[in-house]
């Protein structure tokens, strides 16, 4: 497939997983097709009219139907027997026609299966081996500087290009100065690489005896690779920062945070057409994107007059989020989605919260000293005064939107979710905490309040009865409310 993608001049699948998940999502049933994805079956969920006592006759019954099933099968009486298998499996892991990242070991008989029964998270009648991560070694070319949105200058390795768990990895993040000391790692290095959850690529060790010499220490710029600014380490924080707020760098990345599912949600508004905006000098801060211009649009690269459409729509409909997600899109430091929403339903508009000191906003319960300090900061700022006021200008939303539905029954709790719930889910009850003024916590502790048991609730329901939390069903929680 990657071979006709790239003659077609089309980019290339980063790994097979990808690629059947992309195929799964076309819309196009002709593309799905042509890109012969195939599948095996491994568990019957539900049979009528057929008794099957375990999990190889379940098997052994599918192939007999004609469906595929996972050839390398096996049934052991002890659990030693079992677990050596899953040795071998990890041996042949190379010679397989698809990737794995682990086995898995189930109890086969059914009836055994149901009485073990499941916890709200996994079956208590199987477990999973996950096989150390594949580590490939590779030479470290360079070490480069990437600026993010919060200024944090961060090293990445550049490799010469090396397979591993089953994508080819030509870079690989080294966090900081103090993680590049900690391993010792200089430029010219042969190294080991591996995926960290078989996802992320990172360097686990260097191969020192490989040595000439030759190799270089790497030092952390004292200006901005971008935009020459000093670059500072602040006390007690391992991340070299660049002093400019208007990096263009920063800007870039802290539009694409802005735009962001769990910022503004500007669908269609993804990294590379932020970066293709700014270059086109377009945008220079997130108020631009409220002033584009559709024809401005249309003439980029992938776009036309439909998408160029959609894409301002998206933008129109942004306007009218509520004031937590614009908040919560600035991208201030310490600042997430929970401090976001706490802010916004204590003091309701943006004016209100940009008027506060930072005291003020710390006696509010859970906004921490350093965050408060740094909102104080961004709405001290004058260009950030400056690009709120084409927000307003624009006609985006400064407010906390009222949930009609929204009480303080709940003001204050922090309240533990743990099982399934009728008909609604983990998110929505997670919403109608929040919108009543308590807090959904994922741990249970001395310190929590409630917890909301549903089926199958597991260690959570155990923990809060040890510690004589109490503990109420879905249909006491509605009567809370």
């Amino acid at each position: 497939m990657n071979e006709s993608r790239q003659q077609n001049g089309e980019p290339l699948f980063a790994n097979p997983r990808n690629a059947a998940a992309g195929s799964l999502r076309q819309l196009d049933s002709s593309i799905a097709a042509s890109r012969k994805l195939d599948i095996f079956v491994f568990n019957i969920q539900k049979i009528e009219g057929v008794k099957i006592k375990t999990h190889t006759e379940g098997l052994e019954f599918l192939a007999t139907q004609g469906f595929k099933v996972v050839s390398k099968k096996s049934a052991f009486k002890n659990i030693e027997d079992a677990f050596n298998r899953v040795m071998e499996i990890g041996k042949e892991r190379e010679d397989l026609k698809f990737d794995i990242d682990g086995a898995v070991i189930k109890v086969n008989d059914l009836n055994s299966r149901e009485k073990l029964g499941s916890t709200s998270k996994c079956p208590r009648w199987a477990i999973a081996y996950k096989f150390p991560a594949e580590t490939k070694k590779t030479k470290l070319l360079d070490i480069v500087i990437q600026v993010g949105r919060t200024g944090v200058l961060t090293p990445n390795a550049v490799l010469t290009p090396v397979r591993v768990a089953g994508s080819t990895v030509s870079r690989a993040t080294l966090h900081n100065l103090d993680y590049i000391k900690e391993k010792d790692i200089k430029i010219g290095d042969n190294v080991y690489v591996r995926k960290a959850g078989d996802i992320i690529p990172e360097i686990v060790n260097v191969e020192k005896d490989d040595r000439t010499g030759e190799e270089k220490a790497f030092i952390m710029p004292e200006n901005c690779p971008v935009c020459g600014a000093v670059v500072l380490r602040e006390e007690g924080e391992a991340a070299h920062r660049c002093t400019n707020s208007a990096c263009p760098a920063q800007v870039v990345r802290g539009i694409i945070h802005f735009a962001s599912r769990d910022a503004m949600d500007i669908e269609g508004l993804g990294p590379a057409l932020v970066e293709q905006m700014a270059e086109r000098r377009m945008i220079s801060d997130i108020s631009d994107l409220y002033y584009l211009k559709k024809e401005e649009i249309a003439e980029m690269e992938k776009m036309g007059e439909k998408s160029a459409q959609n894409l301002l729509d998206a933008i129109e409909k942004s306007k009218e989020n509520d004031l937590y997600r614009l908040l919560f899109a600035f991208g201030i430091r310490l600042n997430g989605q929970r401090s976001s929403k706490i802010l916004a339903r204590e003091f309701k508009t943006i004016d209100k919260i940009a008027s506060l000191t930072a005291e003020e906003m710390a006696q509010v319960h859970e906004i921490g000293e350093k965050t408060a300090q740094n909102i104080e900061e961004f709405f001290k700022n004058e260009k950030n005064i400056e690009i709120i006021e084409k927000l307003k200008s624009a006609g985006v939303n400064m407010s906390y939107i009222e949930n009609e539905n929204s009480t303080n029954a709940l003001s204050g709790l922090k309240i533990v979710i743990t099982g399934t719930l009728p008909g609604v889910s983990r998110n929505e009850v997670v919403k109608m905490i929040e919108d009543n003024g308590g807090s959904s916590v994922g741990s249970v502790s001395k310190k929590t309040d409630l917890v909301l048991a549903g089926e199958e609730a597991g260690s959570k329901l155990a923990k809060a009865q040890s510690l004589g939390i109490k503990i109420i069903n879905y249909e006491e929680f509605l009567k809370m409310l």
